[in-house]
């Protein structure tokens, strides 16, 4: 007497038969590789021997199982000799290719790269300027 009247006509007691159902549930996580940060300077003002340094600092994030490789390439006639150095952590790997530099993480995680980059002037009669930023950022998964 106490229950509602709405409760009564929904609910139903049952003493026979089995109950049972499956569900089979499948989370699809969509492959994700991002940029965060891609920082260096626009231009780069010649030190007093007329060649150029800087850093760079790139911070990908990635859920690649089998990770992404960073190719680096130069980009300016104006530079004779590019010498990279780049500060490795765990699972990154570095080494130089035929036009620049490779940087490759084996596994998803995110990764924060510091580049020091050493750029020569080519020999010009009038020396050395300034130069915009000579060096092309590719990102691949793998």
């Amino acid at each position: 007497m106490l229950v509602p009247a709405t409760s009564i006509g929904e609910s139903m007691v049952t003493s026979r038969g089995n109950a049972s159902a499956a569900l089979d549930f499948r989370i699809i996580i969509p492959p994700v590789m991002r940029v965060l940060e891609n920082s260096h300077p626009v231009v780069l003002d010649a030190e007093a021997n007329g060649d150029w340094s800087a850093q760079q600092r790139l911070v990908v994030m990635s859920n690649l199982k089998r990770g992404f490789c960073v190719t680096l390439r130069m980009s300016a006639p104006e530079v004779d000799a590019w010498r990279l150095r780049a500060v490795q952590g765990d699972g990154l790997n570095f080494s130089a290719v035929d036009d620049g530099y490779r940087l490759c993480a084996e596994r998803a995680g995110r990764y924060t790269l510091l580049l020091d980059h050493e750029f020569d002037a080519a020999a010009r009669p009038s020396g050395a300027g300034p130069l915009r930023w000579p060096v092309q950022t590719d990102i691949a998964a793998l």
